[in-house]
């Protein structure tokens, strides 16, 4: 970490950013890929369960009733699985996307801090806090997006009704359709905005070891000054994930049109399809697996840079590396940004 123990450019945090990653790539991309690998099993398994749901319920098909009937009876039979697997497959994924972004924040911290971490070391350390990281991410989902959203939809809805009122007339209905977009578009720089501000509060949580509300409040006023900058890293991630899933595409497109010279339905038609399939499928699952973690770490950085510049944090980790404080790394920072306090070290791991 020595080499980072002053404030950094957007630059040097997506250097710092490549060079972790570079260095421990099975780390970072075995932690991601569990709920990737999870959702796809779960897709494959669905494809094949809820077409069957219906033909495996007795008397269906020998029940002698019209073709329409039986028809809606297995759509009915279908949508019930569906909903009752979602239900139970939701509790599960959400366990396993927070040990995921638990597990790679604490392997960031750990790594940025010039100590290896495995993945079971990684995952076994959410574990102690993982209600709290569930919550965080639950009350960040319900600050950022939830509150603005149904905030929008108290104004627009009534908006809408009156557009559509008879007395209106078009340059009231002109009028109402215009503050409704505003409205709207207001809506999502609020979102986007408070997501921004909220961006760092999973570091927050896991090296500070602060309450869900806490990491919040504290992950709001650490963003200040560099929210800019985390708008930029987020989109240069949406371009890279545009650009695998364009790529996957333009395969896939190409497998069609070879599909379509060799003759619809032949043998080797089918097989060319198939093919383009697979890649598509293999490059937007593994485009996701090696992307996500580039935006979790470079949180990270962004979070120890933003205590750089506010709290002094490159004197304070001098200080103790050479054995100048009494102890750790106080999570806490006093009034003036230095420490006031020892604690836990920030990458400690259970």
């Amino acid at each position: 970490m020595n080499e980072t123990l002053r404030p950094s450019t957007l630059g040097e945090i997506l250097d710092r950013t490549a060079q972790l990653y570079r260095r421990n790539f099975w780390l970072f991309a075995g932690t991601a890929a569990m709920p990737i690998v999870l959702i796809l099993g779960l897709m494959l398994l669905m494809l094949v369960a809820v077409p069957a749901a219906a033909y495996l319920v007795p008397g269906i098909a020998n029940s002698g009733r019209g073709a329409g009937a039986m028809g809606a009876e297995a759509n009915a039979i279908r949508a019930a699985v569906f909903v009752i697997a979602f239900l139970l497959v939701l509790p599960v994924y959400l366990a396993v996307y927070v040990f995921a972004i638990a597990g790679i924040t604490q392997a960031t911290v750990s790594t940025h801090l010039g100590r290896k971490l495995t993945i079971r070391a990684a995952l076994k350390s959410v574990s102690p806090r993982f209600w709290t990281y569930l919550w965080y991410l639950i009350l960040q989902g319900i600050m950022a997006g939830f509150v603005p959203a149904m905030a929008a939809v108290a104004v627009i809805g009534p908006l809408i009704y009156l557009i559509g009122q008879p007395g209106t007339g078009i340059a009231g209905g002109v009028a109402l359709g215009f503050v409704v977009f505003v409205v709207g578009a207001a809506a999502l720089v609020v979102i986007v905005w408070l997501a921004l501000s909220y961006s760092m509060g999973i570091a927050v949580c896991v090296v500070e070891k602060k309450t869900a509300w806490q990491s919040l409040m504290r992950a709001m006023k650490l963003s200040q000054g560099t929210r800019g900058r985390i708008f930029v890293l987020f989109l240069l991630i949406v371009v890279l994930s545009m650009a695998v899933s364009m790529f996957g595409y333009i395969l896939l497109v190409m497998a069609s049109a070879v599909g379509a010279v060799l003759g619809k339905g032949s043998a080797a038609a089918v097989a060319a399809v198939a093919v383009g399939a697979v890649l598509y499928a293999v490059l937007s699952f593994g485009g996701q697996i090696v992307l996500q973690p580039v935006s979790w770490i470079a949180l990270v950085l962004f979070y120890y840079d933003q205590r750089i510049r506010k709290e002094g944090f490159d004197i304070e980790w001098m200080m103790q590396q050479a054995q100048m404080m009494p102890g750790p790394l106080a999570a806490q920072p006093a009034a003036g940004g230095i420490v006031s306090a020892p604690s836990a070290p920030p990458d400690s791991v259970p």
